[in-house]
């Protein structure tokens, strides 16, 4: 039956003097909540409005992503190819699956180094870029027994927009970097010729720029001890930089190029 009863709503935290079914609590509280949520959200809405418009103008505002550059190093011993001299390095194309080119010293972004230009006559599936470099003119006989660890720098660059990336976009840019290497080492076979030391691979990419930036390569002779290794009478011990897998046609560069002893110290070039 209706009642003139005050009735206390301890959800709702008021008291009305409103007639009573049984029911109106629940049906007033519901109400009630309707109300403050839409003033909530009608204040929340409000207040986004001006944020959402700063956000949208912090993201327009970020930067775009920079092209890499350079690596300088700071090692004395580093070479550099400032000095415009490659004579210790040349193209290697023993097979048919071997890429043809020159060498040449270039500058990029005031960073001079050795370029091997790719003339993309050999077709890109299965094609390996090669450069030798003589350790023994770089550091002369005496000092070679004494390598135990090469490191670089590995740069490539796009010439075509062939690359296709995930969105299904031709891009101008190298893609993945594969690359690793070998040596003959003073350790020779039942035949008196020296053994062939791999080292170990290394893998980078560019998938934004035509010019990558430096993918760093670590050359080890790991079994050293065992005559896996260069001695002073291979006067013409050299290190073969060999670039795999290319996913679009570009060419490649070296720079700073050290050499390091044992102890990790880096050995004087000549």
């Amino acid at each position: 039956m209706p009642s003139d009863e005050g009735v206390f709503c301890k959800y709702c935290l008021t008291f009305k003097a409103v007639p009573f079914v049984k029911g109106d609590i629940n049906l007033n509280c519901t109400k009630f909540f309707a109300l403050v949520f839409f003033t909530v959200i009608s204040v929340f809405f409000a207040s986004c409005s001006k944020d959402g418009i700063e956000l949208s103008e912090t993201a327009d505002s970020t930067p775009d992503k920079l092209p890499p550059v350079p690596v300088e190093c700071s090692d004395p011993n580093a070479l550099t190819f400032d000095d415009d001299d490659f004579s210790f390095a040349k193209v290697i194309n023993d097979d048919r699956e071997s890429a043809e080119g020159e060498l040449s010293v270039v500058e990029v972004q005031g960073n001079k180094m050795l370029k091997f230009s790719d003339d993309m006559t050999v077709p890109l599936k299965g094609k390996v870029q090669k450069i030798s470099i003589n350790s023994a003119k770089i550091l002369g006989t005496e000092r070679l027994p004494d390598v135990r660890r090469i490191e670089f720098d590995l740069y490539a660059d796009a010439t075509a927009p062939d690359y296709v990336n995930q969105d299904g976009n031709s891009m101008q840019v190298p893609g993945t970097i594969n690359f690793g290497g070998g040596t003959v080492v003073a350790l020779t076979d039942s035949k008196g010729k020296g053994k062939w030391y791999d080292f170990a691979e290394h893998e980078g990419g560019e998938y934004d720029f035509e010019m990558s930036g430096a993918v760093h390569g670590v050359f080890k002779f790991l079994l050293a001890e065992s005559g896996m290794c260069w001695s002073e009478d291979m006067d013409d011990a050299n290190f073969l930089i060999m670039r795999w897998g290319s996913e679009n046609e570009s060419n490649l560069y070296i720079d700073n190029i050290v050499f390091y002893d044992a102890d990790g110290n880096s050995i004087p070039v000549r």
